[in-house]
């Protein structure tokens, strides 16, 4: 998988979200208590990174409409909107894309365990060390 680019990654994301999506309608899946879980927790997981892609992929496809209409029209007034169309729908791409190598980076295996925070009393910053307020 190293030598994978983006979308080749992204391809095979969610072609395993369309088959776990697949699974989990299945009875067996459904009866079978220890895996349904982890195949529901893995399908959400996936879930917001396969939107993202998709909406990517949305995103080239109007962007390639719109450097063709840029290319075609004839009108100054059409292509001056196809051009700002066309920047606008890159300007998105590229946010679409930042957010998408965020999702892609590896899960901290400690997010889903529960942490138990102690807070103590102590003195503020305004004290000194006596206890007194500093003037």
């Amino acid at each position: 998988m190293a030598g994978l680019t983006l979308y080749e990654k992204l391809d095979q994301i969610e072609n395993r979200y369309v088959e776990i999506t697949a699974e989990l309608s299945s009875p067996e899946i459904l009866n079978d208590s220890a895996n349904y879980p982890k195949l529901a927790r893995r399908h959400s997981e996936l879930s917001e990174m396969v939107e993202k892609y998709r909406e990517l992929k949305q995103l080239d496809k109007e962007l390639t409409g719109a450097k063709q209409m840029v290319l075609e029209a004839d009108d100054p007034e059409m292509k001056q909107m196809a051009e700002e169309e066309e920047k606008q729908l890159a300007a998105r791409k590229e946010t679409v894309e930042r957010e998408l190598k965020v999702l892609l980076l590896p899960k901290d295996p400690n997010d889903e365990k529960n942490v138990i925070v102690e807070i103590r009393a102590g003195t503020g910053g305004d004290d000194d060390r006596s206890g007194r307020h500093r003037q």
